[in-house]
């Protein structure tokens, strides 16, 4: 079984609640069991995932957010 990693990722661009949901929403969607904790302020958006970084990145910046 593969362990869950916490990944943080520098995205710009959320702005407001809806942000943060559409992207939470996201990573969900591609793994229903990650946890998702998000630092608006600091542009931070930590992962606890057993995805691979280049898919969690991807989903994020296909709902059109800027990841880093």
């Amino acid at each position: 079984m593969n362990q869950s990693v916490e990944q943080i990722f520098e995205v710009t661009g959320m702005t407001c609640d809806h942000c943060e949901k559409a992207v939470t929403r996201a990573i969900k969607q591609l793994d229903p069991a990650a946890e998702v904790a998000i630092d608006r302020a600091q542009n931070k958006v930590q992962v606890q995932s057993q995805q691979p970084r280049e898919a969690l990145a991807k989903v994020m910046a296909q709902e059109g957010y800027s990841v880093a």
